[in-house]
């Protein structure tokens, strides 16, 4: 039994550092195209499911060129960057999912092969650290079921993503900037992943011109070429990076880089978040417009110190989750080798 919680431990300490690691260019990926096809997952325990879409990997550029309006300079400038194959949420994380995690609802200790309810992988699980309860309600009574969960630190969605690959046993992480830019695009060099015309964005986004002073429910615009919801407006989503405004200046123009990434830190301030919001102007939901956290989005949270979980002044961001093919790999290699300790 020892050496099965030791072999616990080691995969989550795996699930970890992929989620505080930038991507391995050197390690070959060999999913199958039987494989690598869109899948459901249920979360153990639950009834509720969520969707994953099959991204491929491919070269782009990232960044907005300096003709395009409303570019701020911290779009460019514009670099070659090569995105290993992965699969992504088809839509927006939902308090369906999120409530599982922060508040630990509706789940169901199913018993295990020695009939005991006191599973290994759910051990593991609950060894993360939850949310602590939110100062007001975290809806702000926009509605639930369905809806994309809001208002969470990126600390938050980064421990969410932990607990999911504890229950599942697969690699769920936030996407990379790169990643995510190159999945709203699914193709698009243009301004929005349907072309330069903004007057069309209300097909496929809720944004300040038509949300009804609210966010809506997933999946009710069109998707984008690759099948993704919600990638523009509704909520803007949280990505793995640490925000610089001078990033982009630092990658080789000439050389695609391999999985850029601002690898997180202890710090509170500033991450990435992505996509626009159901808040905000046209403008804001481009595929290359980037936008930094800051304190402002806590300051109404009368705690002291302020909550690590929950944005009090951030309605209008969520996330979206990944599961990159390579990095799942190495994960069975290290089970792999776990299973020869036993």
């Amino acid at each position: 039994m020892y050496l099965s919680v030791f072999a616990s431990c080691l995969l989550l300490a795996a699930y970890s550092l992929v989620t505080r690691s930038t991507i391995s260019p050197a390690v070959p990926v060999t999913a199958t195209p039987e494989e690598f096809k869109p899948y459901a997952e249920t979360i153990p325990g639950t009834q509720v499911k969520f969707e994953m879409v099959a991204i491929p990997g491919g070269t782009y550029q990232m960044g907005s060129p300096a003709t395009e309006p409303h570019r701020p300079s911290d779009e460019g400038p514009q670099h070659p960057v090569t995105i290993r194959p992965f699969w992504m949420g088809k839509y927006e994380v939902t308090w369906d999912e999120y409530d599982l995690f922060a508040f630990g609802t509706g789940i169901e200790k199913s018993p295990n092969r020695t009939g005991t309810t006191n599973s290994e992988e759910q051990q593991v699980a609950d060894a993360i650290t939850r949310p602590t309860p939110p100062y007001a309600d975290p809806t702000f009574g926009y509605g639930r079921s369905g809806h994309p969960a809001i208002s969470m630190t990126h600390h938050a969605a980064m421990e969410y993503t932990r607990w999911l690959s504890a229950k599942t046993g697969k690699i769920y992480r936030l996407p990379t900037e790169a990643e995510w830019e190159y999945a709203c695009r699914a193709g698009s060099t243009a301004a929005y992943s349907f072309g330069d015309d903004a007057a069309k964005l209300g097909e496929y986004a809720w944004y300040s011109a038509n949300n009804s002073s609210r966010p809506h429910r997933v999946g009710r615009k069109k998707p984008n070429a690759w099948g993704l919801y919600d990638m523009e407006g509704n909520v803007a989503e949280w990505v793995l990076d640490l925000y610089d405004k001078d990033f982009y200046k630092t990658i080789n123009p000439l050389i695609p880089a391999v999985g850029p990434v601002l690898l997180p830190t202890e710090q509170e301030y500033p991450y990435v978040v992505r996509g626009g919001g159901w808040t905000d102007a046209a403008a804001d939901l481009r595929c290359a417009a980037r936008r930094a956290s800051t304190d402002e989005w806590s300051r109404q949270d009368p705690q002291l110190p302020q909550s690590i979980w929950w944005h009090t002044d951030a309605t209008f961001v969520g996330f979206r989750i990944v599961r990159p093919v390579e990095e799942q790999e190495n994960l069975e290699g290290l089970k792999s080798k776990v299973k020869k300790l036993e």
